[in-house]
């Protein structure tokens, strides 16, 4: 072992991560890809060097803590509360429906009932990251999917908290043992707040326990929105981007910590409420970007330190088994959530992209199949095989997003089909309105809020067109023309009145959906001046070829808006030094556009 092991271990990690995950983006794979296979190579199961396994699970916990404040940042309470209705029962009966599955496989080979239980419940957690970073890179996040998914992991998330704390208490009766468990077990290190009322029974663990969740969130609503915001402003004045950078840091790593030492909540958990929290702030935009280097390297990490724990010998050993787990993380979480959400009258688009979200397992997983070794529930052989799941599941799931995406456009069109078929129509919905030569607005998200602003200022009528009913509600109570549904399903641009319309801005992140309903606003109206977003340049190209007559792509916008503004100053005079300065603090203490 080298006499650096941390140096050592960040090197060896990142330097194998980038030059695989350079060859598997070669090869048109993920670099999740190359990411798992470097862990796998500087694991202690294959020959060469061996990093620290501690270390490296400790580096990729400051990941899964910057990734989730990151999402926090994106993600409002009222987005959150939105969504409760399908993500409570709906993460419940998806664990609940996995983990029978597990305990029927375990059952069938004949391991004890406490192993299968056990076992299933690993099976049955999506891992936050690999979520968050599928749906970031395929610009799901904030569609319907995309928030249902994250607001069924914070479920999940408590769930698997409340599993830790509980496990310990029922090992004796599931057949494990009990001698030195702790009953307040979601604090792995057993040494928060609230340590001095060790609870005796189980009903008083699980009461400690959801005690301890409320202050937690109680303190972040009350008390965080008073105090985290103000601080970032006042740094945000100083005019320093290294102490702004360094506040950000501080608040998410400081109140992640807190929460897991003090509450018992996880590190991931802890740092989405922090984020949620300051997203409530208007630099919020400007703290996910001060963030987004450190982490992007971290979450490497955490592939990397997943793929060191992977015994490639179980594939040797135990193919059967690790083909039903495999299939069971995949086929059994992917099957029970798109069931789960076509129940809840949500669309097949919608409902797969739930479904291939929680196709894989994790972080909390491995935690789980950890406790269940050090209780005598699970063999160890039964961590392999999760481990084993956990490994495949992640290498597949971007084969199956990439998958989705090209089946979305289709399924879309198969619903308006039938629809149109069973006359499902939502008439009252389609009321057409009365404005005349006005904009059309479709989302209002981050980008179409701001645009609406800049509409209602000018005076200029519009209307918009949005699926969220949380918005829908807040745009109705201020008196703007909104129409409810999805801008691709038939007769809701005839509502829009697009033919008498003289924009359509399309403010939506998804170029799919963008390019369809370009296509069909132009076939109305084709003198329509159509304004579209776009994220590169192949979506550029895109949208382009449906007839958007101008495309905003945002570094090209930041970079122009700087460019003309140095050009305006090479003949104007110069400003006082005093004005400069203060022009400088003004635009550092707002968060930057894109």
């Amino acid at each position: 072992m080298p006499q650096a092991p941390l140096i050592a271990t960040l090197v060896a990690g990142l330097g194998l991560a980038f030059i695989l995950g350079t060859l598997a983006n070669r090869l048109r794979l993920s670099p999740l890809v190359g990411y798992l296979v470097a862990g796998v190579l500087i694991g202690p199961f294959t020959p060469g060097f061996v990093a620290d396994q501690a270390l490296a699970r400790q580096l990729a916990e400051l990941g899964v803590i910057l990734l989730m404040f990151g999402i926090g940042l994106h993600f409002s309470l009222n987005d959150l509360l939105s969504v409760r209705k399908i993500a409570i029962p709906g993460a419940v009966g998806q664990m609940a429906l996995v983990t029978m599955l597990g305990l029927l496989v375990t059952q069938a080979i004949g391991w004890p009932i406490g192993a299968g239980v056990v076992f299933g419940l690993a099976l049955s957690v999506a891992s936050t990251v690999v979520v968050l970073r599928a749906l970031q890179e395929m610009r799901q996040l904030e569609t319907d999917g995309g928030r249902i998914a994250v607001g069924w992991l914070v479920v999940e998330d408590l769930a698997m908290i409340l599993t830790l704390v509980l496990l310990p208490a029922f090992a004796g009766v599931l057949g494990g043992n009990v001698n030195g468990a702790n009953l307040n077990g979601a604090n792995l290190n057993g040494n928060d707040l609230f340590t001095l009322f060790e609870p005796q029974t189980i009903w008083s663990a699980l009461g400690l326990t959801l005690g301890k969740l409320a202050a937690f969130f109680a303190i972040m609503v009350v008390v965080g929105r008073r105090v985290i915001p103000p601080i970032l402003h006042y740094v945000a004045h100083t005019g320093s981007r290294e102490l702004f950078r360094l506040a950000v840091l501080a608040i998410a790593l400081g109140v992640a910590f807190g929460a897991a030492e003090l509450f018992g909540v996880s590190f991931a958990l802890g740092a989405f409420f922090a984020g949620m929290i300051l997203a409530e702030s208007q630099l919020s935009q400007r703290a996910a970007q001060e963030t987004l280097p450190l982490r992007d390297a971290f979450a490497v990490l955490f592939f990397v330190s997943v793929g060191m724990l992977f015994n490639p010998m179980i594939l040797v050993e135990q193919p059967l088994l690790v083909g039903m787990t495999f299939l069971i993380i995949v086929i059994g979480n992917a099957t029970a959530a798109s069931a789960i959400a076509l129940m809840f009258g949500y669309p097949s688009y919608v409902a797969l992209t739930l479904g291939l979200s929680l196709a894989q397992i994790g972080e909390f997983s491995f935690i789980l199949a950890g406790l269940g070794v050090d209780l005598a529930l699970l063999p160890e052989a039964g961590r392999d095989l999760v481990l084993a799941g956990a490994i495949l599941s992640i290498l597949v799931n971007p084969l199956l997003f990439a998958a989705l995406d090209r089946l979305t456009p289709w399924l879309k069109a198969r619903e308006r089909t039938i629809a149109t078929q069973e006359g499902r129509a939502e008439t009252p919905e389609l009321a057409a309105t009365s404005l005349t030569d006005h904009a059309v607005l479709v989302g209002h998200g981050r980008v179409g809020s701001l645009v609406a602003e800049t509409l209602q200022k000018a005076r200029l009528p519009y209307l918009v067109i949005e699926e969220r009913q949380v918005i829908i509600e807040q745009l109705r109570a201020r008196g703007v023309d909104v129409i409810v549904g999805n801008a691709a399903q038939p007769g809701l641009l005839d509502a829009a009145n697009v033919a008498s319309a003289r924009w359509l801005i399309s403010a939506i992140p998804n170029p799919f959906e963008s390019g369809n309903l370009i296509e069909q606003a132009h076939a109305i109206n084709p003198r329509l001046e159509i304004i579209a977003r776009a994220h590169s340049d192949a979506e550029v190209d895109y949208l382009k070829k449906f007839g958007a007559d101008l495309i905003i792509m945002g570094e090209r916008e930041i970079a122009r808006g700087i460019s003309d503004h140095i050009l305006s100053r090479i003949d104007a005079p110069a400003a006082p030094v005093a004005d400069q300065s203060q022009n400088a603090r003004q635009v550092d203490s707002k968060p930057m556009a894109g």
